[in-house]
């Protein structure tokens, strides 16, 4: 994409003083997005702008949302506001700053016209990128200076070699299948995206002559119109899938349009819908990461957020995909999407659906049910539902008395009364207001329910007989019942322990050591203000399987954590105010599997110091923040010798970082964010001395406690780097609201 590049970076960074608007237009797969990404991600266009911002219009243009996107990547507010609020919020914060906004994927010029008004014009150089398919939107937003960038085609070098690097790497193509294989790469006519997919797909195979030979011919055959050809690859990537993995693609298409999907819970979501099958005595869990993995391999799903210890947080699939996925469905009585804004004959249509995958916005206010026996397994909504209509969702969801898989987390409404009587439930996320009972509901393996807000009165929840369960994250006013009473309840059964939990969540629990206990292979552990932290240590270090641990305490004795009481497989801990000291701190080296650290007013005491004998072997990522911290003292580089990326925030007292810190050879980052400037200028003295040394790889970005741009050299360009609210990095940072991955 150099030649594309090279012009719209021309453009960017244009000495036009005016608001400019450039758009780029093409047909879908062609690479519009991509080139985009690539512009928006230049550290040397970034360099140019004190803000910027990334929103998705798709082919519904949602205002309010993508008001919410803007608010929040221009200002990090999030609260629960009016439109005409977000768009002054967003004008303001736009105002007198040079921005650079990209708005991906605009189907109409109406769009444009309701969105243009919040970007303020203060000829100051800012810049807007849009990507649309339609020229005539490119026609209608562009600016007299430069006419609309039509994304090229590659050529069918550049097509060869993105095909070749896709299946051999950095291996060359062998002879025998070169000129099947550029029959085949000139058939996609230079859209990308067929490139990649065709790529995928023979790259599963076995590298025959014979084999390429079938899908050539293959090609041939629906080959007519360029949309037609995509199209037909798109049908030949999904035909060719193996039967465990179409049920999980065509599910991911029932997720909404350009939306980034929490693997965490789509993982649970297959795995609850049985598409997840046993292999090699592995975790459902495992199986199902292969599974996305596949998929992924074969260009069907894309990644999107990666995870602190490199692990995807979020996956994609592209709009030509799910629109596959939209045409298969109807034959293959896998998934029901509904979109559309009436309910009324909700019932009629979906009582003969087995799943449901609920798209829209209900605004009607009386339904008339019918008494009718529904075959639904599956029930899941993805809209905000507005304060007129949740009730009627309700009346619906209980009329599914087979129902195996429910999610009405996005309702605001009350389901602790319809819950207890679907029995079958196998996947359960709503809210609830009061108490509620799931003694009917053996069957349950992920439940995930959360209080309307904080009372006084709480509810105990009995689940010590679901030997289902897998993953359990329950909040106010709801918490995991005493086992031990609920084990003297039961005449002449077995101890009670949940031995399929994977994933839990403790919340203001009474009884969390013995819970633990009886949890023995727990992957991840959250614990937030429980009672009887005393005693947790015990049960803490039982915890074998233990990858992921989470404490959030408001007060705490830090003796508790004195000695060894992290479980050896630990992999990733944070810690929020339990005010270790130092010393102790340091005992976390012991913990040979460590990847990732985080520490929120985690560790306590003025004096930092890291002895020879003080070793992080697999630390990758570690974030520090510190109220109290003045001196910080490391032996060398060999203190954290995997150290990949080091973020420190909200160090106020803090003197310099140690500069050995810079010397440690896979050290990527070095993020400050609200520091002292004299941990501001350590930072830069690091980046300077091993620029100096010849590394040009170590990035350094800074976040300054004023709203001021600061400007920092990086890599021999100047990068303006503008603060962030406070308040968003406390909320950011210490991991305020659902967690979908825990």
């Amino acid at each position: 994409m150099e030649d594309d590049f090279n012009i719209i970076l021309d453009r960017l960074t244009a000495q036009i003083d005016e608001l400019t608007v450039i758009p780029i237009f093409g047909m879908g797969g062609i690479g519009k997005t991509t080139l985009a990404r690539k512009a928006y991600n230049d550290s040397y266009i970034r360099s140019r702008f004190d803000k910027y911002a990334w929103v998705t219009i798709s082919e519904k243009f949602n205002q309010r949302q993508m008001l919410l996107e803007v608010a929040y990547a221009i200002t990090g507010s999030n609260q629960e506001m009016s439109d005409d609020q977000l768009m002054e919020i967003v004008y303001r914060g736009l105002k007198g700053r040079r921005f650079l906004i990209v708005i991906d994927d605009i189907w109409s010029t109406e769009a444009w016209d309701q969105m243009q008004r919040i970007f303020p014009n203060d000829d100051n150089k800012s810049r807007i990128l849009l990507t649309t398919r339609l020229k005539y939107v490119a026609d209608y937003v562009n600016c007299p200076d430069f006419p609309p960038h039509s994304k090229s085609f590659l050529s069918l070098e550049d097509s060869w070699n993105l095909f070749t690097e896709k299946i051999f790497k950095k291996d060359s193509c062998p002879p025998l299948l070169e000129e099947t294989g550029k029959h085949i790469v000139q058939q996609c006519q230079g859209l990308p995206l067929s490139v990649v997919v065709v790529a995928g797909l023979l790259g599963k195979m076995d590298p025959t002559h014979d084999n390429w030979k079938k899908v050539e011919e293959n090609l041939n055959s629906f080959f007519g119109t360029v949309s037609e050809r995509c199209q037909s690859i798109l049908s030949l990537s999904y035909n060719y899938l193996p039967q465990y993995l179409k049920a999980c693609f065509l599910y991911v298409g029932g997720f909404p349009e350009d939306r980034e999907i929490n693997v965490s819970k789509l993982i649970r979501l297959w795995i609850a819908e049985q598409f997840v099958k046993a292999r090699n005595n592995k975790r459902l869990e495992v199986v199902a990461e292969e599974y996305l993995e596949e998929l992924i391999d074969r260009s069907l799903i894309l990644t999107g957020k990666q995870r602190a210890n490199g692990r995807i947080e979020t996956c994609k699939i592209h709009d030509l995909f799910r629109q596959l996925c939209l045409s298969e469905v109807h034959t293959e009585n896998i998934v029901y999407y509904m979109n559309g804004n009436v309910l009324v004959s909700l019932l009629e249509v979906i009582h003969d659906q087995r799943r449901v995958i609920d798209l829209r916005k209900h605004e009607e206010k009386q339904v008339y049910i019918n008494d009718i026996t529904s075959i639904t397994r599956t029930f899941i909504s993805m809209q905000s539902l507005d304060l007129d209509s949740p009730d009627v969702i309700c009346s619906i969801v209980s009329q599914f008395k087979l129902l195996k898989v429910l999610d009405v987390l996005s309702v605001w409404y009350d389901f602790s009364g319809v819950i207890p009587e679907l029995v079958h439930l196998r996947y359960v996320a709503a809210r609830i207001e009061g108490g509620l009972s799931l003694a009917k509901s053996r069957n349950l393996q992920t439940i995930i329910l959360v209080g309307f807000e904080q009372t006084e009165l709480v509810h105990p929840l009995d689940i010590w007989r679901m030997t289902e369960i897998r993953h359990l994250d329950i909040e106010w006013p709801l918490y995991i019942s005493n086992p031990l009473e609920a084990e003297n309840n039961s005449v002449g059964e077995q101890p009670l322990f949940l031995n399929n939990l994977q994933t839990l969540t403790l919340q203001f629990s009474p009884f969390s050591a013995e819970i633990i206990r009886r949890t023995p292979n727990l992957k991840k552990l959250k614990m937030c203000e429980i009672s009887d932290y005393p005693s947790i240590p015990d049960s803490l270090i039982l915890l074998e399987e233990l990858e992921t641990l989470k404490i959030e305490v408001n007060s705490i004795d830090p003796s508790i954590f004195s000695g060894d009481v992290f479980p050896p497989n630990l992999k990733k801990l944070t810690l929020s105010n339990t005010k270790i000291p130092w010393e102790v701190m340091n005992l976390l080296s012991n913990l040979p599997n460590l990847e990732v650290l985080k520490g929120y007013y985690a560790f306590s005491g003025t004096d930092w110091t890291l002895n020879e004998d003080v070793v992080f072997r697999k630390l990758k990522h570690l974030l520090i923040r510190s109220k109290d911290l003045q001196r910080w003292e490391a032996a060398g580089s060999d203190n954290f010798p995997m150290l990949e990326k080091l973020i420190l925030n909200w160090l106020f007292e803090l003197e310099e970082i140690p500069e050995s810190i810079g010397d440690i050879m896979t050290l990527k980052l070095i993020q400050i964010v609200d520091c002292s400037s004299a941990v501001e200028n350590s930072a830069k003295r690091i980046r300077k001395e091993q620029q100096s040394f010849g590394n040009y790889e170590l990035q350094v970005q800074i976040t300054p406690m004023n709203r001021e741009t600061v400007k920092v050299p990086l890599v021999g360009r100047v990068t303006e780097v503008s603060c962030r609210a406070s308040m968003l990095l406390t909320h950011a940072l210490m991991g305020f609201g659902k967690d979908p991955s825990m």
